[in-house]
Parts: C-alpha cells; structure tokens; sequence
C-alpha cells in the first residue's frame, strides 16, 4: 500500500498484529533484563513503570503502582519490600501527604536500566528520525489509542 492509497481492513488488522509482534519482540527484550538481573518480569515492569514516573517528575505511591500493575496491594507490598531489599527502589515520605509514601527507583537501577534499554530507545529513536513529523505524530496517536484500548 502507497501513502496515497486508503488503508483496506487487511491494512488495519496488519497494524494490529505488528503492534502484539513489537510487544511480544519488547517483552522478551525485557525478559534479558530481567533474567540478567535475576528479577521476576513483574518486578521489571514494576521498576519501568517507578523509572517512568521519576524521568516525568511525578511522584508515584504504592496503590498507583497496584492500579497500573493490575496487582492486589498486597502484592505490591511484597513487590516493593523485595526491589527495596535488593537495592532497587526505596520508599520515601510523600512531599505532601506525611502518612504517605511515594516509589523511587535508586540511581543504580536508573543507570543499569539505561545501559540496558538506553540502546534499544537510541536506535528506535534513530529509525524514527526517517520519518516525517507528520508520520511520528501519527504513530503517536496511532501507539496512545491502541494502549488505551487495553487500558
């Protein structure tokens, strides 16, 4: 299919299956992280989603990290006491709420994530510089709609 030409349903259910094939090709990315790290695939994305919060500057408790991981809170106690434990994260008064508590991941986890996926971002970013903004702002759209269906 050409630029010019309207996208088919076919088209469309292609844009659909190439979506689950980056996620399922991310996902084991991720999984050589993990296994390199000795984590649990859930503790990684625990650990992305606290990483994503500190790089937005916001802060990020422990019942956002159970909505966002879809995990029971108890869960994510024992989640956070083992990533705390191992050095990855630490637990620090709210700069609000003094009964509360907000994730941060320590500076060591902030760079071994880096050299980990630093790469793999600078070269998605790399293949994106060959597209127009018109097209990266698309994809945008396209990424934000097609997370906010499973969300």
């Amino acid at each position: 299919m050409s630029i010019s030409e309207s996208p088919t349903a076919d088209d469309r259910r292609e844009v659909t299956l190439l979506a689950r094939r980056l996620t399922v090709e991310l996902e084991a990315f991720s999984h050589g992280f993990a296994t390199q790290h000795d984590l649990h695939p859930t503790d990684v994305r625990a650990i992305v989603t606290i990483m994503d919060a500190a790089r937005s500057g916001g802060s990020l408790r422990p019942a956002d990290l159970s909505k966002q991981l879809d995990l029971s809170t108890a869960s994510v106690t024992s989640l956070l006491d083992r990533l705390e434990r191992n050095g990855h994260i630490e637990r620090v008064r709210h700069p609000t709420d003094r009964r509360g508590v907000t994730v941060v991941p320590h500076d060591s986890m902030m760079q071994l994530g880096g050299a980990y996926f630093g790469g793999l971002q600078r070269r998605m970013v790399d293949v994106l510089e060959s597209f127009s903004d018109e097209e990266v702002s698309a994809a945008r759209r396209v990424m934000e709609a097609l997370i906010g269906v499973i969300n």
